[in-house]
């Protein structure tokens, strides 16, 4: 029995679909966040060597993680 028979087409694209789904959710919940904000976090964080600013978009990334995980699951 090889190890990959027990796997189904509809768990493969299921799982397709939902990482699809959350990188799309992710980039856009970054996209309204750099949006919202009254300056460019780009410029902050690459330009002006901003720790802060990277640290504070880092947490973001995981609770944002965090909730998207949950909400697939």
């Amino acid at each position: 029995m090889h190890v990959f028979d027990a796997i189904l087409i509809s768990e493969v694209l299921a799982t397709i679909i939902y990482t699809v789904l959350g990188l799309a959710l992710f980039i856009g919940c970054f996209w309204f966040i750099d949006k919202i904000t009254h300056f460019s976090l780009e410029k902050e964080i690459i330009d002006e060597h901003n720790n802060a600013v990277a640290i504070l978009m880092g947490a973001v990334a995981i609770a944002l993680a965090i909730i998207i995980a949950a909400v697939i699951t």
